[in-house]
């Protein structure tokens, strides 16, 4: 990959960090590289789809870790492939049994903090859409990755197996629904958003009932 191609899948910078984003598969998962740009230790979120493509930029760009959001199928479809380049697979104890024969190398917990270089990713588990789905917050940016638990105009699906929508709202409500209103959100699918944009809508999407 050339420069020129890092420099399409540039998604937002600061002096601190660079996010990288590429959409892949049959679902148009979004997949992330949070890089450190002192260090330059990267690493990736969600393995979901076409691994040539993220063996190539996870190599270029330095990744050394996986993190997975939750263990649904379109989100780990890459496992294997990266595993068996080297790159180390993390996924929370709930939705480990999802992966199957794929397998994984470490557990995630909330709270847990992840350093990526210079970097803090602050872990905060996020049941509904999953048991075990999980959020990274990067301290000391607005950057907010929320898997499939909170898109523009709500939370994610909650009718596959092991969903709660009951679960999902108090987990966005009190979990993600307060980081101040500029913290943008950057979800499994789909385009960015931001807290301020969604936390008035809270009650409609209750009301609604997903």
């Amino acid at each position: 990959m050339t420069n020129a191609g890092l420099d399409a899948t540039l998604h937002w910078s600061d002096s601190a960090v660079e996010v990288h984003k590429l959409v892949v598969g049959p679902y148009d998962n979004n997949v992330f590289v949070i890089r450190c740009r002192e260090s330059g230790d990267a690493v990736l979120i969600d393995a979901a789809n076409e691994h040539e493509k993220l063996l190539q930029l996870c190599q270029r760009l330095g990744v050394r870790r996986v993190l997975e959001t939750h263990g649904h199928f379109d989100h780990i479809q890459a496992i294997p492939a990266m595993r068996e380049a080297g790159y180390h697979v993390a996924v929370t104890e709930l939705d480990a049994p999802m992966l199957g024969d794929m397998g994984y190398d470490a557990f995630l917990g909330h709270d847990d903090v992840i350093e990526v270089g210079r970097l803090r990713l602050h872990a905060i588990h996020n049941p509904g859409h999953t048991p075990g789905s999980i959020s990274f917050r990067v301290e000391n940016t607005p950057l907010l990755f929320t898997g499939d638990t909170l898109f523009p105009g709500g939370p994610g699906n909650t009718k596959l197996n092991g969903g709660s929508f009951e679960t999902i709202i108090n987990s966005i409500d009190n979990l993600l629904l307060v980081y101040p209103h500029d913290t943008i959100v950057l979800p499994g699918h789909g385009l960015d958003t931001t807290i301020g944009a969604e936390r008035p809508h809270l009650q409609e999407w209750i009301q609604r009932g997903w």
